[in-house]
């Protein structure tokens, strides 16, 4: 049963990694996006997608090390 356990747990941690950055990009573009359509301008997406693909990539890096201490 402990085995098991431990499976599912490294499963749910490699799934983590797998969805974690394209779903902080996407929520930095979409909230780019809500502000472009708010402020009238054409360019804040971009900056959305940036600031959501460093969160991403930051995010990605701390489980990374917080795996390794394990």
């Amino acid at each position: 049963m402990a085995n098991e356990r431990n499976t599912w747990l490294q499963v749910s941690r490699y799934l983590e990694l797998g969805v974690m950055l394209p779903a902080a990009t996407f929520v930095g573009w979409l909230i780019g996006a809500g502000l472009d359509k708010w402020l009238h301008t054409t360019w804040l997406y971009l900056v959305g997608l940036i600031f959501g693909t460093v969160a991403g990539f930051v995010q990605l890096i701390r489980t990374i090390l917080k795996a390794e201490k394990q």
